[in-house]
Parts: C-alpha cells; structure tokens; sequence
C-alpha cells in the first residue's frame, strides 16, 4: 500500500540523471535535489491553485457540518411524524453514484450562473447523507441527562444544540471534517466539469495539467503530486489526536 506514495517522493526527489523505472526500484535517490519542485513552481500558478483549493476545502468543511448537524439534530433528538421516513429517504441516496446525478447538477450550476466560480465547486459538498448519518448516530448516544439538565436551565433548542450537543459529539465532528477536506481536497471530476478558467483550477487540475505542460516529465508531476498530498499528511498529523470515541457521558454522574 505504502510503495507507490514512498516511489512517489522518491521520483520527486530524483535528479535527471537518475533512472525512475530500474527494476528493483531504487527507492532512495543517489542524487536529491529540490529542483524539481523549483521548477514547478515557478512554471506554474501552484500558489493559485494551492489557495483554491485550500479556499474550496475549508468552506466545503465548514457548510458541511453546519448542515448536517442540523440536519442530524432532530433526526436523532426530536420526535415528530414521518421522521424515520426521511432519515431513510436521505440514507437511500448514499446507493445513487454520483455519475448519475452529474449531468442535472450541472445543468443546475449553470442555470444558477455558477460556472467558473468558487461555489460551483463546492455546490455538491454542501451537505452528504454520510455526514448527516454520521452525526445522526453520534447525536443518539448523548445521554438523555445532559439535554434535561440544559432544559432546566432554561436553554432554548437552538442553544442546546449549539452549546451541548455539538460539544459532546466534537469526535464525530471532527472525524466529518476530515473526510469531507480529503474529499474536497482530492476531488478531481467535479471541478473539472464547472471549470474551465486556470484562475479556478484547485491542485488535481493543475497536477493534470503539468503531464501537458512537461510532455510527461515523472519528476516533475511527481513533485506536483507531493505538494498536491503534503497538506491532507499534515492535516491528519494535527488532527488524530481528536478522532477518539466521545467523552459525551463524563459529564453525567452514574
């Protein structure tokens, strides 16, 4: 699983004298050099595309938990009729492949007059029935004593959810999070349908572009590649410390 990301770092750091394809793979170069990320970087907009896709992420996160912890919070707390009916109808859509809706949401961004543009891209990561089930499921184990215990205190619904239960389910949240920036950040297909302008192109657009633009240089698209992953490496390195099982029952004495 490891051996094509380890050859991949490796091409990225190979100079041009080196041989990338020798059989066994020489995985550690004789000769590193940093030129070809030198190279890619001042031959192409990778700090553009690098803030697109930053930009695209964050915002595809934030809009993402934002509505699906709304969506999840009365699916799991509140009860009012045909509830099952919906969470069902919203988890149904998790067998729907995404080729299938592909062409009418299309057709929507560009009614909408979002081609080409930053919220066309996020358009389809607003909200996922992944995310509202997830946060569902965590929403169900909070105990029942933290929401009488804030009801007492006078607190309203929307503060209930703001001030207790997102805090209890903070794991889930951010488990959520990740998926959806790794999604976000990977996302190859859709922004390559809404976008057509270079001023746009979030990184796997421009990792795609540079085999054009080298004639299929492997040390440089792996240098691009390597940019392309740095960020989601590092990002997961700050953030697995929260993905652990919620600690939602400490507040509530047995």
């Amino acid at each position: 699983m490891l051996f094509p990301l380890l050859w991949l770092i490796s091409t990225a750091f190979k100079s041009p004298t080196e041989n990338i394809f020798q059989f066994p793979p020489q995985l550690f170069p004789t000769q590193p050099t940093v030129q070809n990320f030198v190279t890619v970087w001042q031959n192409n907009p990778f700090g553009q595309y690098l803030f697109n896709s930053t930009f695209i992420a964050i915002l595809a996160v934030s809009l993402n938990l934002l509505f699906c912890s709304l969506a999840a919070y009365p699916l799991a707390r509140l009860d009012f009729r045909g509830k099952e009916l919906i969470f069902t109808g919203v988890i149904s859509t998790i067998m729907i492949p995404f080729q299938i809706v592909m062409i009418p949401l299309y057709i929507l961004i560009v009614q909408l007059g979002l081609r080409n543009t930053y919220l066309g891209v996020i358009f389809p990561d607003i909200a996922s029935a992944f995310g509202i089930f997830l946060l569902r499921q965590a929403f169900m184990g909070v105990p029942k004593e933290l929401e009488e215990a804030a009801r007492m205190d006078g607190c309203s619904e929307l503060g209930l959810w703001w001030n207790v239960m997102l805090p209890a389910i903070r794991p889930a949240l951010v488990t959520l999070a990740i998926f959806v920036f790794i999604g976000s950040w990977s996302d190859f297909l859709w922004p390559l349908i809404v976008l057509d302008r270079p001023e746009y192109y979030t990184l796997p657009l421009g990792v795609a572009n540079l085999a054009g633009t080298f004639s299929l240089d492997w040390r440089l698209i792996a240098a691009g590649s390597v940019i392309s992953i740095a960020p989601i490496l590092l990002l997961f390195l700050f953030v697995q410390r929260y993905i652990v099982p919620t600690d939602a029952g400490s507040g509530v004495k047995g």
